[in-house]
């Protein structure tokens, strides 16, 4: 990562754009299974016209970051490239102006932006790379498994991340970031609703989250996929108090905010949820995960008895990402309970062509928690599924 740019002309300004720099870089280095170029060395590009090709053969970096800021009148710029640097191609670009309010509290928040964003972007790019080697190590194949399960929750993502990441735990079987790989594609076979075991799934995601967590106890992807598994398994507080553990390793994870704001739903506290998910888009306003926080504040809703902001919810999940079965079945019986029938069984239709052995049957067995109001909300939504159309099973 290359020092930010000063277009402000003011030399007040460079303080604020060198801390922009060092917070950055200590948050991408953060991000599992990235090396990133420490400060110091970086610095000394500051000012300078750099060649990538040149910076990839002395530093052996794939990607240079480089960006901008600049403060005008009463508004603030900033601009990000994310760059090749064996190829010199831009892979990602990003900018977005902000009027001036706590310089420090500004610095907070577009660092959160930029390196939520970056977390997705360098595995999407570090995937597609994978695809074109002939004999791809342990990390190359853990890459291809996030990238496939950052694409949405359906039974075809989750098959093929999970083959991804045996094999390269068949590699290397000590690979932490495969094993919470597989970690997570079992809490999120058994959370999503994707396998009529869920609990069989959730053991074993717990399982070998805690194997990791044994071995990297700072990891907070660990932590919060633990954590998941502890709160769908009706441990709702000590799941809790994984992800608080995750965002105390990470204030910017904006998913550790979106999973507190859940597992309040699941104590029945939803009112509460919303909050927690509008502080999660603030930290990642563009994140590959944002519909599956929309649609947690949906589900939110449909317990407090509120069925039109319930489908409000779910819908702008939706249409950010489709790829989430439940999402599509909740919406449908949201639907029908309001009586817009064709809608609801359109949805339910997408639902079943994202996967097809969905049933009422699953729905219903999937209780996580004894609140009154959170059953009797279960118990309204397979009525409607059942009014729209899905499967009893």
């Amino acid at each position: 990562m290359l020092p930010f740019t000063n277009l402000s002309g003011d030399p007040e300004q460079e303080y604020f754009v060198d801390g922009v720099t060092e917070s950055l870089t200590t948050d991408l280095s953060r991000i599992n299974g990235a090396f990133v170029i420490a400060r110091n060395t970086a610095f000394t590009f500051k000012g300078k016209a750099v060649d990538v090709k040149r910076l990839r053969r002395e530093l052996n970096v794939r990607y240079v970051l480089k960006g901008s800021l600049q403060r005008s009148g009463k508004r603030l710029r900033v601009n990000v490239q994310l760059i090749d640097a064996e190829t010199g191609n831009h892979l990602w670009a990003e900018r977005f102006d902000k009027p001036l309010a706590d310089l420090l509290d500004m610095q907070d928040e577009i660092v959160s932006r930029l390196a939520n964003a970056l977390g997705a972007e360098l595995i999407a790019a570090e995937a597609r790379r994978a695809e074109h080697s002939a004999n791809p190590d342990a990390m190359e194949l853990v890459f291809q498994g996030r990238a496939l399960w950052n694409r949405g929750w359906t039974p075809e993502y989750m098959a093929r991340a999970r083959g991804f990441f045996e094999r390269a735990l068949a590699l290397d079987p000590e690979n932490i970031e495969a094993m919470v790989g597989l970690a997570l594609v079992d809490v999120t076979e058994g959370a999503a609703l994707l396998t009529d075991d869920p609990s069989a799934r959730l053991a074993a995601a717990e399982a070998i989250s805690t194997k990791a967590l044994s071995l990297a106890p700072n990891h907070a992807v660990a932590h919060m996929a633990l954590g998941t598994a502890l709160m769908c398994t009706k441990r709702v507080a000590q799941g809790i108090a994984e992800f608080e553990r995750a965002l105390a390793l990470n204030l910017n994870s904006a998913t550790a905010h979106s999973l507190i704001g859940y597992a309040k739903y699941l104590l029945g506290r939803g009112a509460e949820t919303e909050a927690h998910i509008i502080e999660a888009l603030r930290l990642s306003p563009r994140d590959t995960h944002a519909h599956r926080w929309l649609v947690r504040v949906g589900f939110s809703k449909v317990a407090l008895n509120a069925d039109t902001e319930a489908a409000a919810w779910l819908r702008r999940g939706l249409e950010t990402n489709r790829n989430y079965p439940a999402a599509h079945f909740s919406l449908a019986a949201v639907l029908a309970r309001l009586g817009e029938m064709d809608e609801a069984r359109a949805a339910v239709k997408a639902g079943l062509a994202l996967d097809p052995n969905f049933t009422i049957r699953r729905w219903r067995a999937d209780a996580w928690s004894d609140n009154p109001a959170l059953l009797a909300g279960r118990e309204r939504q397979c009525e409607g599924m059942r009014l729209a159309g899905v499967p009893e099973g």
